[in-house]
């Protein structure tokens, strides 16, 4: 195969229908838009318009909610810190904060605040400082001869 024998598989392009050029073209004189009325004319976008209909979008319930004040955590798992651990990226001899999993790349940013998770297993003895944590995260760190310190969420 040479390079000027690439071509696309058969169907895989269409070629531009070219609207109002000429009576041959299939689309010319109105251009598909048949004769007179609103949607013939240039400008109107008649989006979910059902023609007096009750449209979809209305008909459907409401569902869900966006919380405004919803805290956004950035979560680790003890698993993932004692991984970073035994690759020498962490020290398990100092305290692990916030700003330390952010600078060593553990955490790829902070957002609202780091979440610990208990998912894994953790067997060297830390001293973690973060702004929020699960109950069994705090136990498992303990287990191991750790502490695990929640600070409050910074409004």
């Amino acid at each position: 195969m040479k390079l000027n024998e690439l071509r696309d598989n058969p169907g895989a392009t269409k070629r531009k229908k070219r609207v109002g050029r000429g009576p041959g073209s299939g689309t010319g004189k109105m251009g598909g838009r048949g004769i007179k009325g609103q949607k013939s004319r240039s400008g109107v976008a008649l989006n979910g318009y059902e023609g007096g209909q009750m449209p979809l979008y209305m008909r459907l319930p409401k569902r869900g909610f966006n919380s405004r004040n919803k805290k956004n955590f950035a979560v680790i798992n003890l698993g993932l810190i004692q991984k970073f651990i035994d690759a020498k990226t962490l020290d398990a001899k100092k305290e692990i904060t916030e700003d330390l999993l952010v600078e060593t790349g553990v955490v790829r940013r902070k957002l609202d605040g780091v979440r610990v998770l208990a998912k894994g297993e953790i067997t060297s003895k830390v001293k973690i400082n973060v702004t929020g944590a699960s109950k069994s995260a705090i136990e498992a760190v303990e287990k191991a001869g750790g502490s695990l310190t929640v600070a409050a969420a910074a409004e």
